[in-house]
């Protein structure tokens, strides 16, 4: 419990910025956010711009708003209870409320369901995606919807850069990646110190985690081995640990934060599926680099998990497709086949058998006439055993 007057102090500092009239990069994820009586939910990883997000779709909106910010450390032992408080602080007259991490308050959702059933409408963000859906499932069943927020598209990057889309500006997208706040100042102990709140504030502490050695060992091993193939009980084995269910757990709280994303091998069977090995991406290609000494001279892996997290953006289920070959992502929507795509830096002699070889195997599994091939900066078209394929710069496929 804390006292009205300390949430007052909260909320009017907090005002001050919310209003402040800061400029941003429109984001391209709003989709149909807003246009519903539904609760809607923003999750993405910490320092992707969910505050800033949340800032443009209030500008977009004639009403009069209320906002908190549950990470203020002014309000550190702010309780259920407290939320009446609260709502006095903003006052009357809101039917629009704005609030950023209330994960953190223990009781959180009887809180938004009461709003909710108020006829108001309610935006909320937060860094952890299932504790999100698990706690808001349970008393807002169907009367929510959820949206995920990533660091800068490309596109996005361009605009917050000022620049024209090249081969050039992919090139240093590719480096820097997408976080706002590290693009703004370009010190790499922003992207350092990101890794270490992910662990320690939204996994260590949230999970009451004792032996925090292993859970780093393993973070870190997965992002250097990003777009690489990793099985559970090879990270066990490799770190010591104690049970293969801890070592999914510690990744089940990874992909919870957003820290990385595990791409399954394509089966139609769910059970090979869940025991095949999983490719492992991380959220961003200058956090890896940041966090890792594994990229220095491997533009490969960096364009692949690129290309992973545009087609995650565009909501795609992903899979990696591997018989004889492998072909690096087929992806789906709603259940349906929409896409076969192999990523190589530059097509050449040497791996044109290899890139064509797997594509081509996905398309004639799924009975497909047509794929994709991204490179870096090369442009080509084939006709392979009656299938269509398209090798495509990736800086014009990303603005496509």
């Amino acid at each position: 419990m804390i006292l009205y007057t300390e949430i007052e102090t909260a909320y009017n500092a907090q005002k001050a910025t919310f209003f402040s009239g800061n400029t941003f990069v429109l984001r391209t994820t709003t989709g149909a956010i807003g246009k519903t009586g539904h609760v809607d939910i923003i999750t993405g990883i910490r320092r992707c711009g969910k505050s800033t997000f949340m800032h443009q779709i209030a500008a977009e909106r004639n009403e009069q708003i209320g906002f908190f910010n549950f990470e203020d450390p002014r309000i550190f032992n702010f309780e259920v209870s407290d939320f009446s408080k609260l709502l006095l602080v903003i006052g009357e007259g809101v039917n629009v409320y704005f609030f950023d991490e209330i994960q953190n308050i223990v009781g959180w959702e009887v809180f938004v369901r009461s709003l909710h059933d108020q006829g108001k409408k309610v935006f909320i963000t937060g860094s952890n995606a299932s504790l999100l859906s698990r706690e808001l499932g349970t008393r807002l069943t169907g009367r929510q919807l959820s949206y995920e927020l990533f660091p800068f598209s490309y596109k996005e990057f361009l605009q917050f850069e000022n620049k024209e889309a090249s081969y050039k500006s992919f090139g240093e997208f590719l480096e820097h990646g997408g976080f706002p706040e590290y693009l703004k100042y370009r010190t790499i102990d922003t992207l350092q110190q990101l890794f270490k709140d992910i662990i320690y504030r939204d996994i260590v502490v949230r999970h009451g985690v004792r032996n925090v050695k292993p859970l780093i060992d393993i973070a870190l091993h997965l992002i250097s081995n990003a777009a690489k193939e990793y099985t559970l009980n090879k990270l066990k084995n490799t770190y010591n640990i104690g049970s293969t269910n801890s070592v999914a757990e510690y990744v089940s709280w990874f992909e919870d934060s957003y820290l990385i994303f595990s791409v399954p091998q394509f089966s139609w069977s769910a059970k090979s599926k869940a025991i095949n090995p999983k490719k492992v991406y991380t959220i961003d290609t200058g956090f890896a680099k940041a966090n890792s000494l594994s990229y220095t001279n491997d533009i490969g892996r960096l364009l692949e998990n690129a290309v992973f997290l545009h087609l995650r953006r565009n909501g795609f289920e992903i899979n990696y497709f591997k018989q004889k070959g492998e072909c690096d992502f087929v992806v789906f929507r709603s259940k349906e086949f929409a896409g076969a795509f192999q990523v190589c830096t530059e097509f050449n002699l040497d791996n044109k058998d290899r890139e064509l070889n797997g594509l081509v195997e996905s398309l004639i599994f799924f009975d497909k006439p047509a794929g994709t091939i991204v490179t870096l900066n090369q442009e080509d078209y084939f006709t392979i055993s009656q299938k269509e394929i398209k090798v495509v710069p990736v800086w014009k496929w990303m603005m496509a």
